[in-house]
């Protein structure tokens, strides 16, 4: 998924790809949006309220499911036997590491070494939790154009 898209089939990996920018919150088409000027969004003017909360603007998750906070994302992380993606596949979630698609010619990133999955928290850039062979962090920041693996959570 791009930051805060709704599921329309861009996220699909055989999606197609356009250099054309959406200015409103629904694209209207299931193409990767390619962003290869700052600030490196899919979408122009920015919206900073997307994905907020079970009733977030796109939510991509199931009724009644959401994308988690980073501060979510850290307490799960912080209680992981290791801080890798040993750690990330051992955890309750099973987090594999699916890679990530480019924000700027829709190729893929290294897929299966590296876990890249966003939360919902953002401003200019979006926190992600991520992970990999020797490391595990939820305080890195990306751009909202890259595709990125989502893990939603039930609201209670």
């Amino acid at each position: 998924f791009q930051w805060g898209r709704l599921d329309d089939g861009h996220q699909v990996n055989s999606s197609g790809t356009t250099t054309i920018l959406s200015s409103t919150d629904v694209p209207g088409h299931s193409m990767f949006i390619l962003a290869t000027n700052s600030p490196y969004d899919w979408r122009s003017p920015q919206n900073e309220n997307l994905w907020q909360g079970v009733y977030g603007i796109n939510n991509p998750c199931p009724s009644n499911w959401r994308i988690p906070t980073i501060s979510e994302f850290d307490a799960e992380r912080t209680g992981w036997s290791q801080q890798n993606y040993n750690g990330a596949i051992a955890s309750s979630l099973k987090l594999p590491a699916p890679g990530q698609r480019v924000r700027s010619n829709g190729s893929y990133y290294v897929v299966g070494s590296v876990g890249y999955y966003w939360s919902s928290t953002g401003n200019f850039y979006t926190f992600q939790l991520e992970f990999g062979s020797g490391y595990a962090s939820s305080n890195g920041t990306t751009h909202r154009a890259n595709g990125q693996s989502v893990r939603c959570i039930k609201d209670y």
